[in-house]
């Protein structure tokens, strides 16, 4: 496809804005360690919900999710909204409390007190693999596949360009120039979605074929359906999006880095308000392209199809743009988050224990160069998978190592009675255990299969626990579910009050979620 000079200006002035914005917000990050890897602890609602959904979404939605929804229909859509109902409901209600009240700069913190280095370490080992090879390595390489379907740029240089303009401002400016430049993307993300959707919509009769196709939508499939089984929801789902958005530093360190419990509260809710309207405007296109683009061999086409076949001049330039912005929003926050993890869970306290905070930020950044490197080489690796939608790939691939992650979290927050010993169990379980049910039973739906996997982690971490020493009840102290976990401070309280209430927010947003599952069940 040959891009206008128009396309090109627009595309051009956004990536080199971008990449100015990163590093002007780099300019003013400290060699704080607080500052660096939490932004100094002052993110307000807004940046929290806009900065969560920002990294969230990326090129496996405006790609791959797409593509699963041109395939399978509005179904598709329930992966990103059972997070609303399920992942974000467990972060918001039962573990935001524990990591703000702690002051905790990780999530696997929260395991070390619970349980001890171990589980610590093991949480590190397992999230650093899911980050360079699912958050990192797919999302570039759909960028990549994306940028050649449309221009004709090879993969391999737009794997390469977007990880290091990527990679740039990341390293250099920490988790500030990551939120600055993430609420630009999310802007132009959604403006971007938004043309593509009318364009669409249009091109398929209007919005009445946007109502046409509701007779075909539906959010339950039977046990028996190879991606979408309804029975995801008593396990795979469960536990991949209580891992996903309760237990991963990916998405909790924006809650990390909150003003204060009021502020981190809202900001999830905001994200919940994103979270509903997002998917729809990717959803929607996917499932009235059919009207035009009946026989697409290859679902992940999609998108870049309908931006070359419906979009004019100047256009283009934008929606490309709101794609590489959902690609280095993704990218920016995955890096930061395992540099995160390296230093304050790993060099902190094996190689430096009295690391300065500077010697700290200087490890940060030359772990967020190796972290690029691995990225780039999984993305390579993906280039030959085209079997099957990528966006079911990569929860396939979240199916290895989230059952036994959901577990440590669940079991220790839920149950004191939970040990070290039964914890430890369910995390070196998980990707044996996933990997046996993947070969034994490869026609179940992966869902069900992390479900099995999951209720088998649950099961063994409750026995082993029974038959090992208890935990002392002072180590238990704010790290287990009780009553006190809900009591609000008389501050608190008053910040509560009236319409700044957090529960009136979140009840209508779930409401509406609840509306659609209902009403296309």
């Amino acid at each position: 496809m040959k891009l206008e000079w128009i396309d090109v200006l627009i595309f051009s002035i956004y990536i080199v804005g971008i990449v100015l914005l990163g590093l002007y917000a780099s300019r003013s990050s400290s060699d704080s360690k607080r500052d660096y890897f939490l932004a100094g602890d002052k993110l307000p609602w807004w940046m929290i919900g806009g900065s969560i959904i920002a990294a969230n979404i990326s090129s496996h939605h405006l790609v791959g999710a797409m593509g699963a929804a041109y395939s399978r229909g509005f179904v598709a859509i329930t992966l990103e909204w059972g997070a609303i109902l399920i992942g974000f409901n467990v972060l918001l209600w039962v573990f935001l409390p524990f990591y703000l009240r702690n002051g905790f700069y990780t999530v696997p913190e929260y395991l070390e007190k619970r349980f001890g280095n171990a589980t610590r370490v093991l949480y590190a080992v397992l999230i650093l693999f899911t980050y360079v090879f699912v958050e990192i390595g797919a999302v570039l390489y759909l960028g990549g596949l994306s940028l050649h379907a449309l221009f004709g740029i090879p993969i391999l240089y737009s794997i390469f360009g977007m990880a290091v303009l990527t990679g740039i401002y990341t390293v250099l400016g920490g988790l500030k120039a990551v939120i600055w430049t993430e609420m630009v993307q999310l802007v132009i993300l959604v403006m971007g979605g938004i043309v593509l959707t009318f364009a669409t919509v249009d091109a398929a009769g209007g919005f009445e074929s946007v109502m046409a196709s509701t007779k075909d939508w539906k959010m339950f499939y039977p046990a028996s359906d190879p991606d979408f089984p309804w029975t995801m929801y008593l396990g795979g789902l469960l536990c991949i999006s209580i891992f996903y958005c309760a237990t991963n530093q990916f998405i909790v360190q924006r809650v990390l880095a909150a003003k204060n419990e009021w502020h981190g509260k809202m900001g999830v809710i905001f994200g919940n308000y994103l979270k509903f309207f997002v998917p729809l405007i990717i959803t929607i296109p996917a499932l009235v392209a059919s009207n035009f683009l009946p026989t697409l061999e290859q679902p992940d086409l999609l998108f870049a199809t309908l931006v070359e076949t419906l979009l004019p001049k100047g256009l283009i330039g934008l929606v490309m743009a709101g794609l590489i912005s959902a690609i280095m929003s993704h990218i920016s926050g995955a890096i930061n988050s395992c540099t995160t993890i390296l230093t304050v869970d790993v060099y902190n306290q094996y190689i430096n224990k009295n690391a300065s905070d500077k010697e700290s930020v200087r490890f940060g950044k030359r772990a967020g160069v190796v972290i690029i490197i691995l990225g780039i080489l999984s993305a390579v690796m993906l280039i030959s998978h085209s079997d099957k939608p990528v966006f079911l790939y990569l929860m396939n691939l979240y199916g290895l190592f989230t059952p036994g992650i959901a577990t440590m979290f669940l079991m220790g927050v839920f149950w004191k009675r939970t040990t070290s010993q039964g914890a430890i169990t369910a995390g070196l379980l998980t990707i044996p255990l996933s990997l046996i049910m993947e070969f034994a039973y490869p026609e179940l739906s992966f869902f069900n299969r992390t479900g099995i996997v999951f209720w088998t982690c649950m099961g063994l971490c409750l026995v082993v626990s029974l038959f090992t020493p208890a935990v002392s009840e002072d180590r238990l102290n704010n790290l287990v579910l009780t009553k006190e976990s809900f009591r609000l401070t008389a501050v608190e309280k008053e910040q509560n009050r009236g319409w700044r209430n957090p529960v009136i927010w979140w009840a209508i947003i779930t409401a509406a979620v609840l509306f659609f599952y209902i009403r296309f069940f």
